[in-house]
């Protein structure tokens, strides 16, 4: 016979239990999921933000083909790449521009990485680490007005935002993105190296593809990056974007 008060003591117990997870912010929704979960010994999962604090850090960069550890010292005295690089400054632009996050007000005496963001975990970390390596990104967002954009999605798998050139000389506006490494490649016909740009071949889709392979073996999320100057003669001063009924390159 099953004792009358067994039922009552197991719900309390489970309820205890969904009351402590929930002062951690794991929230239960089901009491029988702390039972499954009191007996589950591994998890393996991709969701990493999920399952931890969903607190991301820039780790690590591959640009002028080479893997470049991030720096993510508040001093910056880590730093193992030149900051110099042409390429770099190109790549922090697009990761500043294509990127919705933001810092919440009145935290200018706060160190950078303690601060509070809107927005998303990843675009978060990018905030972040360029905010540490580039400085203020608030100014380079004020260089660069934004003109049009199109939000992430899982259909499209990137993000596109358009914005007016700070360099005339380049083009009057500035096409950047960022998203699924695969979907970025698909839409590249160069590639930036050492501040130049040289037709992406064979050999350099095979040293990214390289690269993408091994980021992803540690763990990592991994974004690509692109950007494109909008030729003037097609998109003067004042066009009109349309991102309903696309009339841009994407």
């Amino acid at each position: 016979n099953v004792p009358e008060g067994l039922l009552a003591t197991v719900t309390v117990c489970l309820t205890l239990t969904a009351k402590r997870m929930a002062k951690k912010n794991c929230l239960v929704k089901n009491l029988e999921a702390v039972e499954t979960l009191g007996s589950t010994s591994t998890i393996c999962s991709d969701k990493t933000g999920t399952l931890t604090q969903n607190r991301m850090t820039v780790a690590h960069m591959w640009f002028d083909n080479q893997i470049h550890e991030a720096d993510t010292t508040e001093n910056q005295s880590g730093t193992s790449f030149d900051r110099s690089s042409a390429t770099w400054a190109a790549l922090a632009r697009i990761a500043g521009l294509c990127n919705r996050a933001v810092f919440l007000a009145e935290q200018s005496n706060v160190p950078i990485l303690k601060r509070d963001v809107a927005g998303d975990a990843s675009e978060s970390a990018l905030l972040k680490c360029i905010e540490l390596c580039c400085g203020s990104v608030n100014d380079m967002r004020d260089k660069h007005a934004k003109i049009a954009e199109i939000p992430f999605n899982s259909t499209n798998k990137y993000q596109l935002s358009i914005h007016k050139n700070a360099n005339s000389e380049e083009s009057k506006h500035l096409l950047v993105m960022k998203g699924a490494p695969g979907r970025i490649l698909d839409r590249c016909s160069t590639i930036m190296i050492h501040g130049k740009e040289q037709p992406l071949d064979d050999e350099m889709k095979d040293a990214f593809q390289n690269a993408y392979v091994e980021l992803g073996g540690l763990g990592e999320r991994v974004l690509g990056f692109c950007h494109y100057f909008l030729p003037d003669d097609q998109f003067s001063e004042g066009f009109r974007f349309d991102t309903d009924e696309v009339n841009f390159p994407t």
